[in-house]
């Protein structure tokens, strides 16, 4: 399906979100149907099961976040879905490498990126906060920069898949593939739950994807520049960010 065609579709359909209750009800079947015995079980669905299970149920209500650390959930969903969008926070602290990320995203795939930007630019953030609020508040600094908007875009779909996987943190080890997401008032699809980092890597090498080179650089966890520094050997993958801050998330997986 050409982009044309599939922006028509959504364009010209009118889409009824379904209510809270709904939603739920339906991440509770799609936990149960796809979770097998529990997370990291033996018969869990697969990502590609998983991703099937949330087109079918979805359709264009589902989108997919990014953080273009790499591209491989946004290739898994656009297999089955051409054109899904992509949600890029585009805070405006982000590396160079991340937005080259990015641009080669979107003209690889089969996706239509969106630039999910905060209310105000870093200039007006600063005359309105002062300057460096990520070095003096980062909670806040994440919450008007990421969380709001993000959840301003979000609220026009029934579900979202995101790149959150067990190996990431202590926080995410039990990470579902599906789940009710009460804070953001969605059904929360983790289709990669279970893989290694080995695994991510290896699917994207095999598939020729688009990966940020700064996971070669010693930076295994991405985020905004200022807050994210490189990983000494040893150290934990998401130790670089926000170090020194008693942080390890930007509040949108929590």
């Amino acid at each position: 399906m050409s982009r044309a065609r599939r922006n028509a579709r959504v364009d010209g359909r009118e889409r009824r979100r379904r209510s809270d209750v709904e939603l739920s009800q339906i991440a509770e079947r799609g936990r149960r149907e796809l979770g097998g015995s529990g997370p990291g079980s033996a018969d869990e669905a697969s990502a590609e099961e998983v991703v099937a299970w949330a087109v079918a149920e979805f359709g264009d209500s589902l989108a997919v976040a990014s953080s273009m650390t790499d591209s491989v959930l946004a290739a898994l969903v656009s297999a089955q879905l051409p054109w899904v969008d992509v949600l890029f926070g585009e805070t405006g602290y982000h590396f160079a490498e991340t937005l080259g990320t990015r641009d080669a995203v979107a003209h690889s795939l089969d996706v239509t990126v969106v630039d999910v930007r905060p209310l105000l630019s870093v200039t007006e953030q600063d005359d309105a906060y002062g300057p460096d609020l990520f070095a003096r508040d980062p909670e806040a600094c994440c919450r008007m920069r990421k969380v709001e908007p993000m959840r301003r875009v979000l609220a026009g779909y029934e579900a979202w898949a995101t790149g959150v996987r067990r190996a990431d943190s202590g926080s995410r080890a039990r990470a579902e593939l599906v789940a009710w997401d009460a804070s953001n008032n969605l059904v929360k699809i983790n289709p990669i739950a279970a893989w290694s980092d080995d695994e991510l890597v290896g699917y994207a090498l095999r598939h020729g994807l688009t990966v940020n080179p700064l996971l070669q650089d010693g930076y295994p966890s991405i985020g905004c520049e200022p807050c994210t520094r490189r990983v000494a050997p040893g150290e934990d993958a998401r130790a670089g960010r926000w170090a020194g801050a008693d942080k390890s998330e930007c509040g949108l997986h929590i």
